[in-house]
């Protein structure tokens, strides 16, 4: 857990860990977790959070991919008015690719909240996580049943319930929140397959007690996953069923500075974001992809990206290899503008290549410990940008092999 004190313009104070309020955090919201029945663990697998507050304002960002779940394509139609009272979540099935009977699945859960909390089904989002092709009836009756349990368990100290009830094959829930002079961030997060851009698969509840509208929040919203959880290619395996969900409730009375706001919402979402790759499945390295002197911010981000998605390079340094001819010919598949033999790379600290040829011996280089860092030196410009991704192991491999067994 970090605690740093906002001085003078320093950062916002940040919160994590797995022993904090996280969605229940901000003033105005309750929160649950439960069993339902969804998982064969008999782990807690359902979660609701609830908008108490004297406003409801609401955005959110879905995955990418063209092939949405079930509670994606409603949760878009909730959000579409910027009006959200609560977001009910279940693990142990992802709901996608389940038919009429599926969708009806989520209308009928959005329905049954609405009626617990006397709120229309219209300002329910409905987000799922968990095996695609998995939303039969039995599938449809646990969440129900869920429905249920979580309204009976709401609770303003139920953030960490409900972190743990999104879980699927995470080792640990991921919270964390910022507080700033009067108003409050804080959020949940799961996810550790899956994890590529647009936007890793994960499921993201994140809540404020400031006094904000729809639009100010998605413009805040979405400059934030940009430069976070969009840069956490892990796999590059996009999911169906990303969602990253912002309520207001307006509890605190204080409307900030969209800029201020923007850079507490940004710090939550960067550190969740590193939650969700340190949890990453079967990973033994986190490695932090940054490049440099790019010509633009979109060449920065698709070199960082090439490096991230090499198998070769991610092999390596599962091996503790430091082997930067892989990172040189990852990089020299993109169309980013640079000269491939005027690139310096560096590992740990240590620059192994020099103007595309041999730096420091790689003896100097230690890649045992967790943490690698991998500086990529373009050389033609101002910009700069970090990829978040893991190594390959036998793990990863082992975990995805006999995932739906």
């Amino acid at each position: 857990m970090t605690d740093a004190s906002k001085q003078g313009g320093a950062e916002p104070s940040l919160q994590a860990g797995s022993d904090l309020q996280g969605v229940t955090a901000a003033a105005g919201f309750r929160a649950a977790g439960a069993t339902a029945g969804l998982k064969a663990s008999g782990t807690p697998d359902v979660a609701l959070v609830v908008n108490d507050g004297p406003e409801s304002a609401v955005a959110a960002v879905f995955t990418s991919n063209r092939a949405q779940a079930n509670p994606v394509i409603w949760s878009r139609q909730v959000v579409g008015d910027g009006i959200a009272r609560a977001v009910f979540l279940n693990s142990g099935g992802a709901n996608c690719f389940t038919g009429a009977f599926g969708f009806q699945t989520t209308h009928m859960t959005a329905e049954a909240v609405g009626e617990s909390l006397g709120i229309g089904a219209g300002d329910v989002v409905v987000c799922s996580t968990g095996l695609i092709g998995r939303g039969d009836q039995t599938f449809r009756d646990h969440v129900l049943h869920g429905v249920a349990l979580t309204t009976d368990a709401l609770s303003e100290t139920g953030g960490p319930d409900a972190a743990a009830a999104i879980m699927t094959t995470d080792t640990r829930a991921k919270q964390a929140s910022v507080s700033e002079d009067g108003w409050t961030v804080g959020g949940m997060a799961k996810g550790a397959g899956m994890l590529a851009p647009g936007l890793a698969t994960m499921l993201v509840v994140i809540t404020t007690d400031a006094l904000l509208t729809s639009d100010e929040l998605d413009q805040a919203l979405r400059a934030a996953t940009r430069v976070t959880f969009d840069r956490v290619d892990s796999d590059g395996c996009m999911s169906t069923n990303d969602t990253v969900v912002l309520m207001s409730s307006g509890a605190s009375g204080v409307t900030p500075e969209v800029g201020d706001f923007q850079e507490a919402l940004t710090v939550v979402c960067a550190d969740l974001a590193r939650q969700l790759q340190q949890d990453a499945e079967g990973a033994s390295h986190d490695i932090a992809i940054h490049v440099v002197n790019a010509a633009n911010e979109d060449d920065a981000v698709t070199v960082g990206r090439s490096v991230a998605r090499n198998n070769l390079f991610k092999a390596a340094v599962f091996g503790n290899d430091p082997n930067w001819g892989r990172v040189l010919a990852a990089i020299g598949t993109t169309d980013a503008e640079f000269d491939p033999y005027a690139v310096d790379v560096s590992m740990n600290g240590v620059r192994v290549c020099h103007a595309g040829a041999p730096d420091r011996p790689i003896d100097e280089v230690d890649l045992t410990p967790r943490d690698t860092d991998v500086l990529i030196d373009l050389g033609v410009g101002p910009y700069s940008a970090t990829i978040l991704t893991n190594d390959l192991t036998h793990d990863y491999v082992h975990e995805n092999s006999a995932y739906s067994s």
